[in-house]
């Protein structure tokens, strides 16, 4: 039996929060690595506050507007979303503080403990005491607040102390020898420090290693802070708020781009709250000062919590030499027929390559670069960057190409969420340097991942370029899996230049013989592939659709879906995040397999696979399923057309299908359930065995030149 017309979706907000949960399912697992679930806890918390900042805004924006939203949200209003999703994150949180308190045991019994300012030794106090008066202390933000006019700006996503000083009664009722004197309370704001590390490590104990919390730290030292003050209690709770992060762009003509973008970042720190989180032992007096003098309304989201919040800053928790208790790292393999050492462009040159990252080193990439900034025949070097490592080896390997006289062309997306001061920092240093810079197309974020370079070979332009599902950012390609693709296909990359000259003319419109590209062609382009694979299964021949994407969120691509499904043609998904669509469901459904995994990597690589009566047709892409990929973005979709890289791509695909141990079922009871293993099956995790499939050809490689 087919579901009502608005429940053929699932919510992507509600999706968005499932995903969430599977994180948070990697760190109460005890099959984890200690540390490792202490890090899991920390994306955990630092996706909700990025969820906070930018999906639950939108919708609580949409609530206060009046409006329901029933439309664009598949069938929900927007005020019962907020609800809901406010109720869901409740539940999180409380699940979240269970997890942690179960860590901190376990980590006990390693020999690590994690105390707070009354489980000191008298050797740590004297530790911490000094620890506070050196390097706390001077970067230390007090504020007291009873005697403001205006209560200060609290910072998107900081961590608070909320401090109550209950005072000693004063001399005047003394004098007259009230009962019950009247104790004046005052109440004060600690801004934790931003640059000292959050996880303090304090000297060892024999086999005993102590960690403490910089908020702890300061709690001990509160009498340090406010001994000018006679009071007889105080008292320190936690409190952070999430405030919207929409940029509003100002429209003057007169500033550039990065201007405009600087000015709105700025303006970032004055977004309406649409969270806060308090420890749910603070005072009802003290809670309710803050949320009176900071304006914090019933409708805003509220939410309880434990002693510390802001435990994204487990992200960074010491290793404290405990290499046990971590994931072993295992180092990026070779891509099988290239070397660093010799010339990347010449072997580019003769075949196409693939990079597997993190599983390959993506060393290749920076090395192709490297040579294309020092080779004399190269001309030209164009590339789109979107997030970018903090110490950019593209960056520099950019700026050394056109100090070589190359022509540097740089497309750089301003407006990359959160990572737009990081974007500025580099636009400003490449425009010293005297690169192109191209700030996007109104309207329009520039998501696609290309670069093209001219060398000139025998008197005519030669081009060699890649092509990644993934940021060209080589700190995150050490745990984000994606592919890139290195050619000297000659058609491909004539498109890749269409590109380029969209974004300096983008009026002009243009035809790609090759590419599939947002926001003009891809979602008919991939209605086609799909109607294809319909027509197929509709006259008895082979039809399936494999997909591996982030996110599947537009309604109309999943109708399109349910209409191939309901065709016979056979569709197995794999979506890490986001899944509005519902598998399995008869007369809907049917046909459809969707799974999402999470482990040690993070998912992030776009792969497309169309049957084609068994003759399949691969792509990797930059773009998910979603509505801003389809028709809000510049968006690449890249056909592979060498037989080995496209097995790679197929044999990858199904690895990834087989796994049994980190793979999760998509379903709209949004349970996460593990896919598990049926009776007497080998454990087969997925992205050990990825790993193991490159090793082997790596083996190969090596067995063949002997």
């Amino acid at each position: 039996m087919s579901l009502e017309k608005n429940y053929n979706y699932i919510d992507r907000e509600k999706s968005w929060l499932a995903f969430n949960a599977r994180v948070l399912q990697e760190a109460a697992d005890e099959s984890v690595p200690l540390l490792d679930r202490l890090r899991f806890l920390g994306i955990f918390s630092n996706n909700l506050d990025e969820f906070f900042r930018v999906r639950f805004a939108a919708i609580r924006r949409l609530s206060l507007s009046g409006k329901t939203g029933e439309k664009v949200l598949g069938g929900i209003s927007a005020q019962q979303l907020v609800k809901d999703i406010t109720d869901i994150v409740i539940k999180q949180q409380s699940e979240s503080l269970k997890v942690l308190s179960i860590i901190e045991k376990q980590l006990e019994k390693e020999n690590i403990i994690i105390v707070d300012e009354n489980e000191l030794s008298q050797e740590h106090q004297n530790f911490v005491h000094d620890f506070f008066i050196n390097n706390v202390s001077p970067e230390l933000v007090t504020i007291i607040l009873n005697d403001l006019d205006e209560f200060p700006l609290l910072k998107d996503t900081a961590g608070y102390l909320a401090v109550k000083l209950v005072m000693k009664p004063d001399s005047k009722s003394k004098v007259l020898g009230l009962v019950k004197p009247k104790k004046e309370i005052r109440y004060a704001l600690i801004e934790l420090p931003k640059n000292i590390n959050r996880i303090v490590v304090l000297p060892a104990v024999g086999e005993k290693k102590y960690i403490m919390l910089l908020d702890d730290v300061i709690r001990y030292n509160l009498n340090s802070i406010f001994n000018i003050f006679d009071y007889e209690k105080i008292a320190a709770h936690m409190i952070k708020i999430t405030r919207d992060a929409q940029l509003d762009i100002d429209s003057d003509m007169s500033k550039s781009m990065l201007q405009k973008i600087a000015t709105s970042v700025k303006d970032r720190r004055i977004g309406e709250p649409v969270r806060f989180v308090y420890d749910k032992t603070i005072d009802k007096d003290t809670l309710a000062f803050f949320l009176n003098r900071m304006k914090i309304e019933s409708t805003d989201s509220i939410i309880p919590g434990g002693r510390y919040h802001n435990r994204r800053d487990y992200m960074n928790f010491p290793s404290l030499g405990r290499f046990d208790l971590l994931y072993q790292q295992k180092s990026p393999l070779p891509v099988k027929g290239l070397s660093l050492e010799g010339s990347i462009l010449s072997k580019i040159n003769q075949k196409d390559y693939l990079i597997f990252a993190p599983y390959q080193s993506y060393a290749y990439l920076i090395k192709f670069l490297r040579e294309a900034a020092l080779d004399p025949k190269v001309t030209s070097i164009k590339i789109t960057l979107y997030r970018l490592a903090k110490n950019s080896q593209i960056i520099s390997s950019l700026i050394n190409a056109a100090k070589n006289g190359k022509r540097v062309v740089v497309q750089i997306e301003l407006q990359a969420r959160f990572d737009e001061a990081n974007n500025i920092s580099y636009a400003e240093q490449m425009q010293q340097e005297g690169i192109e810079l191209i700030f996007g197309i109104k309207g329009l974020k520039v998501h696609s991942k290309i670069c093209v370079i001219d060398r000139l070979e025998e008197g005519k332009t030669k081009r060699y370029g890649f092509i990644s599902t993934g940021n060209f950012n080589e700190t995150t390609a050490k745990f984000y899996t994606d592919v890139t693709l290195l050619t000297a296909h000659p058609q491909i990359l004539k498109d890749i230049s269409k590109i380029f000259e969209f974004f300096d003319i983008n009026y002009r419109l243009h035809r790609y013989k090759h590419l599939i590209v947002s926001p003009h062609y891809s979602r008919s382009k991939f209605y086609k592939l799909i109607d294809r694979e319909i027509l197929n299964a509709q006259v008895g021949k082979s039809a399936y659709i494999d997909l591996k994407m982030n996110s599947l969120s537009d309604f109309e691509m999943i109708d399109k879906l349910y209409d191939a499904s309901n065709a016979g043609v056979k569709i197995r998904l794999q979506i890490r995040g986001i899944c509005s669509l519902i598998p399995g469901v008869k007369g809907m459904s049917e046909n459809i397999q969707a799974i999402s995994c999470v482990d040690n990597y993070l998912e992030h690589s776009r792969v497309f696979i169309f049957g084609n009566e068994n003759n399949p047709e691969v792509f990797i892409s930059s773009a998910d399923f979603m509505t801003r990929n389809l028709d809000g973005r510049v968006e690449v979709t890249c056909p592979i057309y060498q037989d080995d890289i496209k097995k790679q791509l197929i044999d990858t695909f199904e690895i990834s299908w087989k796994g049994n141990v980190k793979s999760r079922l998509h379903s709209d009871k949004l349970d996460n359930k593990y896919r598990g293993r049926k009776e007497n099956e080998t454990i087969f995790r997925a992205q050990h065995e990825i790993y193991n499939y490159y090793k082997k050809q790596q083996e190969e490689e090596i067995n063949n030149k002997f």
